[in-house]
């Protein structure tokens, strides 16, 4: 066997013990573990802050937000919608993409009418959209044919998933 396969099967092995250790710490993982683990947890959590911190300067202008003419009114519309999308992505992680992808747009659009939640929301609804774009649900199967045994599904829907997050 030369090197190169040595190699190959060498990192296959350490994938597969990496995916082993996974699939045990998540069956020994409590219910918030678990159902952290099927969503975009942390890109959802900054979609939502990022929401608020847009939101927090609108606020303290809701004096002048509907004055004719104040760009206030569009910072009270973009934070709103960061924090229903914040809010979605918990409920419906199939859609993470999207999610991230709007709250990345609004995000950066949310600096002309809200100063982007003093810049930091902004930034943090980036962040949290980034991590929403990247998060994706992974089924992940042990292949144990290396021992001779049937592939196995790693993640039953009773005992969580593992996925992989960025």
């Amino acid at each position: 066997m030369n090197s190169k396969e040595e190699r190959i099967q060498k990192r296959e092995q350490k994938e597969q013990e990496k995916l082993e250790k996974r699939q045990a710490k998540m069956q020994d993982a409590g219910r918030l573990k678990r159902w952290r683990n099927r969503r975009p947890f942390w890109g959802a959590t900054l979609t939502l802050l990022a929401g608020i911190m847009i939101l927090y300067i609108p606020l303290h202008l809701y004096a002048i937000a509907f004055a004719p003419g104040s760009w206030a009114f569009i910072g009270f519309l973009f934070g709103g919608l960061v924090v229903i999308i914040g809010s979605l992505a918990y409920i419906y992680p199939q859609f993470s993409t999207v999610f991230g992808v709007v709250t990345i747009f609004l995000s950066i659009l949310s600096i002309m009418g809200a100063l982007g939640g003093f810049i930091i929301g902004t930034v943090t609804g980036i962040i949290g959209g980034a991590l929403c774009v990247g998060w994706h649900m992974e089924e992940v199967s042990a292949d144990k044919d290396h021992g001779g045994e049937k592939k196995m599904k790693r993640a039953k829907k009773d005992e969580g998933t593992v996925t992989a997050s960025p």
